[in-house]
Formats: structure tokens, sequence, C-alpha cells
């Protein structure tokens, strides 16, 4: 979401890079034959072996992201989850990303013993709902809300946001403070009451270029009317949002990622101090973002101080796929701290 920065002045665009000697100068020819061969044999075990785990590591993880889309195929748009004793996370993602995103997340959470749900916001992952319509923030944020609605009276959930997910477990903390334990801002937008999501991150306008270059404003309404969402520019997407990750993560998110939906970023949030400001907020930066700098994530912090700020050291704004298990132990660790 930190491509939102340059909003101010959208551009109409179309609907839709030294040798050892040998000491024997008789058995130079055949150690020398004999020793190319042996190299060029380990190089191309070498190879073999590199290529078959890079196989094996990209067939296992598009698996794991078509098993959370084939979960919510399964389950029309409900959210993709497992029972367990432990904590459950509620894994929100950020603008123009789906549940997708969090599919080492889920996998490590689970493997722990957690129950954990990724949702997809409106008109994001496989949601159906044309983003163009999106109209407002609470019918963007409608399945997160229907989720919570829907819980055990006396159940409560970890909602973590990335991104502009962060504005949207900001709202849910205002409408079920009660359903909520913990929240965690990850590389996300944590706003003040009366802020929007623009507000915040119109602060580092004009100071990041790619963000400018990233954006493409789209006007289904017209160019004469305001712009109904954002996309990126799918050349940009490496160095903006995963500059520190896996080639198989950014090959994922360009076949995957959807437009940002503009009227949700627009609206000021209402939080007060009885509702929003009850739940226990945590954050975590991330230093190596090129989307949220961290100086950005710093004002934020600022502003609105949470109980506890950890980072994910060599993240960049995808921390979920540059750095999985960083994040993974973090959560766990969030989830374990007490009640002070």
């Amino acid at each position: 979401m930190g491509n939102l920065c340059g909003c101010l002045a959208p551009k109409p665009v179309n609907k839709r890079k030294a040798t050892k000697r040998l000491a024997n100068a008789n058995n130079t020819a055949a150690t020398v034959s004999s020793n190319s061969s042996n190299r060029w044999t380990r190089i191309r075990s070498s190879r073999k072996e590199k290529f078959v785990d890079d196989a094996l590591i990209q067939e296992q993880a598009l698996a794991a992201a078509a098993t959370i889309i084939l979960q919510q195929q399964h389950n029309g748009s409900l959210p993709f989850d497992r029972s367990a004793s432990l904590s459950h996370f509620v894994l929100i993602h950020g603008g123009g990303f789906g549940a997708w995103c969090w599919y080492k997340t889920m996998a490590l959470l689970e493997e722990g013993g957690f129950k954990v749900s990724a949702i997809d916001l409106t008109g994001s992952g496989i949601h159906t709902f044309d983003t163009n319509s999106i109209t407002s923030l609470s019918q963007y944020v409608k399945p997160l809300n229907d989720f919570l609605e829907k819980l055990a009276e006396d159940e409560k959930v970890i909602l973590v946001g990335h991104d502009f997910g962060g504005t949207c477990i900001s709202h849910a903390m205002e409408s079920f403070p009660s359903k909520i334990s913990k929240a965690i801002f990850v590389a996300a937008a944590m706003l003040t009451n009366g802020q929007s999501t623009l507000d915040m991150f119109t602060k580092q306008a004009g100071s990041n270029d790619l963000m400018r270059q990233a954006q493409k404003f789209l006007y289904a309404n017209g160019n004469d009317h305001p712009p109904t969402a954002i996309d990126l520019d799918k050349s940009s997407l490496r160095d903006l949002l995963f500059n520190q990750s896996p080639a198989k993560d950014v090959a994922l998110a360009s076949v995957s990622m959807r437009p940002i939906p503009f009227a949700p970023v627009l609206e000021k949030l209402s939080l007060t101090d009885m509702k929003y400001g009850s739940v226990r907020r945590f954050y975590i930066e991330t230093p190596e973002d090129n989307a949220i700098s961290s100086t950005l994530q710093e004002s934020m912090i600022n502003s609105s101080p949470p109980e506890r700020v950890f980072r994910v050291k060599g993240a960049d704004h995808s921390p979920f796929f540059s750095k999985p298990q960083a994040l993974h132990k973090l959560l766990v660790e969030i989830s374990k701290i007490p009640s002070t």
C-alpha cells in the first residue's frame, strides 16, 4: 500500500532489467584431463542437484498456495482454516494481495499447532467481486467482519494485518474489540483517529520515485470521474515489494495480485480509546522496505505507540516471503506475551 503515496496527482491510463604450475611436465596432460573431467562431473552433479532442489521447492510452494485456493473454492468465500488447541491467528493481506500470500506463514503456524485463518477481502484473491465497484472501507472488509461475527461468544483471535491490511484490522478492532485478543501490524498502516490511509502515506509522497512509477490509476467510470482502483506495474513489483524475496514468490505474486480499491484508501477512520484502544497492539518493522519506508513506519509508531515494537532484520515489504521463519518466530513470541 506504500504505492499510494503519489495518489494526489494521478495520471489517466486505459481501463484496461593465478594458475598453479604442475611439478611433473610429463603428467601434465593426463592430470589436466583427469582434473577437468572430475571437476566437470562435480559441476554437473552440483547443477543437477541444485535444479532438483529448486524444482522441489517451487513445487512445494505452488502446492501450498494451491491448497489455500482449493480450500477456498470448496468453501465458497469462507476463509481457509484448521483447528488447533493454541491461539487462533487471522491473517489479513495488504492492498493488491490475497490470502495466497500467507501460504508460508500458515504452514509454519499450523506445524506448531496453531489455528490459522487467511481471509480474502472483497475483490481480492479469489473473491469474485469487481474491485472497481468497491465504494467504502466497510464493503472492502466485509469478509473479515462476517468472520468475526460468526466466532463463538467466548472466542478471541489474534489479528495480523499487512500493508493496507493494517487499516482493515483497525476497522475491525473498533467494531469487534471483544473478539480480538491482540492485533499485530506487519509493515502496515497503523492510523490514528480521523486519518485515512492516503493521509498517512502522502507523508512520504515525493520521496519515493519507485512508488509513482509502479502505480497505475484505473478509471472504470471514465477519466472525468475519480479513480476507482490502483493497479501496480508488474515490472516494478520486485523492486517495490519483493526486493529481498525469492524469485518463485515474485512469480506467484505477479500472476495473483489484483488492483487496490481506491475509495477505502480515502476513508478516514473513526477510532475510540474505549474500543480500538482496548485491544493490545504490536508492530513488526521491515527495515529493507521499499514501499513503506522505515521512516514512515517509525512515524506511525511514534504517533500511536503500540505495546511493543519488533523488527525482522533483512525483510522487505513482504516478510512472509523474504523472511518467513523470522516472521513466524515473532508471531509466536507475540502470541505468548501475557497480559500485564
